[in-house]
C-alpha cells in the first residue's frame, strides 16, 4: 500500500514537472487603434492635441499605449524603429501586431492603420 501511494506520488510529480515544461506558443495577433500612452489614456489631460500630449507624456517617462474601444493596452517594446512608428502615428490609429498578455502588448510591429 506504502509503495503504491509512492508510486502515485511519483506519476504525480512528473506530470506536474512534465506540463510546466511545455512551451507555450501565442500566436501573434493584430489590433487597430489609436496611439496614446499609459498616462492619459483615452482622454488627454494636456490643451492642444492628442499627437503633441502623447509625445510630452512619453518624453516624462509614460509608455505608448494603443486604445482599442474602451480598453487601454500599454505596448512593450525596447525597438527603435517601432518606437519611431509609434511617434509619428501619436494621436493617429495604427496597427500593432505583436504578443497579448492582459492589459500589455510586446510589440512586433507597427503600421498605419486605416
Amino acid at each position: 500500500m506504502k509503495s503504491r501511494s509512492l508510486i502515485f506520488a511519483f506519476l504525480g510529480a512528473m506530470l506536474i514537472v512534465g506540463l510546466t515544461a511545455l512551451p507555450t506558443f501565442a500566436a501573434d495577433k493584430t489590433l487597430s487603434g489609436k496611439v496614446s500612452d499609459t498616462m492619459c489614456g483615452a482622454k488627454h489631460a494636456m490643451a492642444g492635441n492628442d499627437a503633441d500630449c502623447t509625445r510630452a507624456c512619453v518624453k516624462q517617462g509614460s509608455k505608448y499605449a494603443l486604445v482599442v474601444g474602451d480598453k487601454v493596452y500599454t505596448l512593450e517594446t525596447s525597438d527603435k524603429a517601432a518606437l519611431d512608428k509609434l511617434n509619428s502615428l501619436a494621436g493617429a490609429t495604427a496597427k500593432v501586431t505583436g504578443d497579448i498578455k492582459g492589459d500589455s502588448i510586446a510589440v512586433k510591429s507597427v503600421a498605419a492603420g486605416s
